[in-house]
């Protein structure tokens, strides 16, 4: 049985990932902070498949550490999906957004997905054709970038750039890593307005973990297909 991670994975797109890939076969493994939320995910999910909690925060790297020791005993992780993410400042300006909005956006946004994926990379390298899926979006795009959403644009900027990175130097490894844009989902972030359902912003993500091609990598998709960086 293959194992994945979805980080955010007790509410929205990544619930839906979770949910999707649990029916297809996967023991999931449900990244969140609150143990309390993850396990509550966990027990909705149970009719789908093998759905395990993994109490990890990742804008904390005493959390990653833990999660990662505690996720030993399983050996090898066939997928990663770095989907947990925070959106806190759309309608601020670039010309006003405080430092500290800034940091703990690319905290989580940013440098989580990167941590993250080092702390599991031994685990990574121990299954055949392992794959690295990190959520980004549109305004991650050079030409989508916003003066208004300046946090959330640049931190998904330098996650496409930590895509780039990671997918050159573990090629070797075998190891796919690409980026996605779910588009705009009717989540608690997308809000009720937005055009996608869960299933549709989960459907490229599902697709990068079972069906894609392993030597797709260093890439960044919506709908199935490439999008330019």
């Amino acid at each position: 049985m293959k194992r994945v991670i979805v980080t955010g994975g007790n509410r929205g797109i990544g619930f839906e990932v979770a949910r999707q890939l649990a029916g297809r076969g996967f023991h999931v493994f449900i990244g969140a902070r609150s143990e309390q939320h993850g396990q509550r995910a966990v027990e909705q999910l149970k009719q789908a498949g093998k759905v395990s909690l993994l109490v990890l925060d990742v804008a904390d790297s005493k959390s990653i550490a833990r999660a990662a020791e505690n996720f030993a005993s399983n050996g090898s992780l066939d997928v990663l999906i770095n989907n947990a993410g925070v959106y806190q400042d759309e309608g601020r300006s670039i010309l006003t957004v405080s430092r500290e909005q800034m940091v703990e956006t690319l905290q989580t946004n940013t440098l989580g997905p990167l941590a993250v994926t080092q702390a599991f990379l031994p685990y990574l390298k121990k299954s055949q054709g392992a794959r690295v899926i990190n959520f980004s979006s549109g305004y991650g795009q050079l030409e989508g970038l916003s003066a208004n959403v300046p946090s959330y644009c640049l931190s998904k900027l330098a996650l496409n750039g930590i895509t780039l990175m990671l997918a050159e130097a573990l090629k070797a490894d075998g190891i796919a890593v690409n980026s996605l844009c779910p588009g705009w989902v009717r989540t608690d972030m997308g809000g009720a307005s937005a055009p996608r359902s869960v299933e549709e912003g989960a459907d490229t993500a599902v697709w990068l973990a079972t069906e894609a091609d392993q030597q797709l990598t260093g890439k960044f998709f919506r709908d199935r297909k490439e999008i330019p960086w």
